[in-house]
């Protein structure tokens, strides 16, 4: 299996475990990390698949600006989906750096499942890529 496939197997991991935790905080009301972790579960799906296509950012908006240059003005993944990495980015940002943000809980389960839905694409394709 060559490095690539490695790496972004591990990132995939990664982006499951941030979900989890992501729900977990969820359950727990803890509703700013909640946000946090969903954000970095979407990251590391990103991340995975411009890894296995030998794509190394730095930065957490070269990552978005690849993923979308890539993936979704291609029509890999339908447009919607560069909404919800905004809207993920965002939510997160405000979050992590705005004291005087306050996070509404229907807003970190919608960000939740966007995560969510951005794993399951990213593990789709990886997986289509693998049949090819």
């Amino acid at each position: 299996m060559q490095t690539n496939a490695v790496i972004s197997k591990l990132e995939i991991e990664k982006a499951k475990n941030a979900l989890e935790e992501a729900k977990i905080l969820f359950n727990a009301e803890k509703y700013y990390g909640a946000a946090n972790r969903s954000y970095y579960a979407a990251y590391h799906a990103m991340n995975a698949l411009l890894i296995y296509d030998g794509q190394v950012m730095k930065k957490h908006s070269g990552v978005i600006s690849k993923f979308r240059e890539l993936y979704i003005k291609t029509g890999i993944f339908d447009t919607c989906m560069s909404e919800q990495i905004s809207e993920l980015f965002r939510l997160r940002t405000d979050c992590d750096y705005d004291s005087f943000y306050i996070v509404a809980k229907d807003d970190v389960e919608k960000q939740i499942s966007n995560s969510d839905n951005i794993i399951t694409a990213v593990e789709a394709r990886l997986s289509e890529i693998d049949k090819q």
